[in-house]
């Protein structure tokens, strides 16, 4: 692995579309007691049943602490490669590298974590085994790696079309926790230069309370170049009607990279989740503090789906909405087969299928 200092646009490099052929994906064992109730025995089933539907159509690396390798090997079907790699919490999306090609290889980007936000709002310290994460994930997959750990960034906040277009939120990376210094505009060039970007979208906001700062990965995602999905709610009194429909009037009267008005087509929402007195319970304290509070609404959303080689994986809460989001989807992937797992107990880590997979493209992406 050589550490590259050069500038990935300048090298060919871009990012593809998720949509585009994998190579396999990124996903970390859970194990934080104050991210997942109960020692985190129902997120580790949750996870098994999103890596396993994964599995069956491309390679699956998780990493587990040492602590935890031989839950994670006991739990997962022997064709998933488990490798020990520390980690303070279990979000591969925000912490393993950004993965680019230039049609022939891939490279990772790595970039600087912060926990969403660092001192000023961030959920978790410290996070210094996560952000070593993507240059160790690196190294053990052999590719060569853009250093570029001073800049915050997550892979949560960022979707690509492949084509030239990425889509992001200003909520989320004007934050004042992540690149206090830099201009909106700063930031922009910085995204294009690394992801071989000509044009960035960006939506204002993202989900109701989703405490990294309102991720694009939970309220809007591309379907296919010049097509997007976005989470949708009909309910004027809820807070997320007023978010979602600021997102559709922007996309409505933007273009994409090569000129293209962006086909919207709207995913709806179920109705507010809310977590439990006795899901409370049991998650352990931060600093003496609780994680959560009984009726805390949680950031749930069919946008937060990963779209894997021939399935899609969509989470799923046992809601009126949940079939009508997968009949979507099926609509919108008819050459890969939609399939929904139930995640509320991902969820109440603070996301969801999404935010727990990483892909690694095929280098002829």
């Amino acid at each position: 692995m050589n550490i590259l200092h050069s500038i990935p646009q300048e090298d060919g490099f871009y990012m593809p579309a998720e949509f585009a052929p994998h190579e396999g994906c990124i996903l970390i064992f859970p194990h934080r007691r104050d991210s997942w109730q109960n020692g985190a025995y129902a997120a580790r089933k949750a996870f098994a049943q999103v890596i396993e539907q994964i599995a069956k159509s491309e390679k699956v690396l998780v990493c587990a602490r040492y602590d935890d390798y031989d839950a994670a090997r006991f739990l997962l079907p022997p064709w998933v490669r488990v490798v020990e790699m520390e980690s303070d919490d279990s979000w591969a999306r925000d912490v393993a590298p950004t993965f680019v090609t230039n049609g022939h290889t891939i490279r990772g980007i790595d970039w600087g974590f912060n926990a969403w936000g660092g001192l000023t709002d961030g959920l978790y310290f410290p996070w210094d085994k996560d952000n070593k994460m993507a240059r160790k994930l690196c190294d053990l997959l052999n590719v060569d790696t853009y250093d570029k750990r001073d800049f915050i960034l997550e892979g949560g906040s960022i979707h690509s079309d492949g084509e030239g277009t990425i889509l992001t939120t200003e909520a989320c990376l004007l934050s004042e926790g992540r690149n206090p210094s830099m201009t909106k505009e700063e930031i922009e060039a910085e995204l294009k230069s690394c992801l071989g970007a000509e044009k960035v979208l960006w939506l204002p906001c993202g989900i109701y309370h989703d405490e990294t700062n309102e991720h694009v990965d939970n309220i809007c995602a591309f379907t296919a170049p010049g097509e997007v999905v976005l989470a949708w709610t009909d309910d004027i009194d809820d807070p997320q009607y007023a978010m979602s429909k600021q997102c559709l009037d922007y996309l409505n009267s933007v273009t994409d990279a090569k000129g293209r008005r962006i086909k919207v087509h709207l995913l709806p929402l179920p109705k507010p989740v809310t977590i439990t007195a006795e899901e409370c319970d049991g998650l352990d304290d931060m600093n003496g503090e609780p994680t959560r509070t009984p009726g805390e609404r949680l950031a749930a959303s069919y946008v937060n789906f990963y779209i894997a080689n021939q399935h899609v994986v969509v989470p799923q809460f046992g809601d009126d909405n949940d079939s009508k989001a997968l009949d979507i989807l099926q609509t919108l992937f008819p050459t890969r087969q939609v399939v929904g797992i139930y995640a509320r107990d991902i969820l109440i880590g603070g996301g969801n299928i999404h935010c727990i997979t990483q892909q690694i493209p095929s280098a002829e992406s």
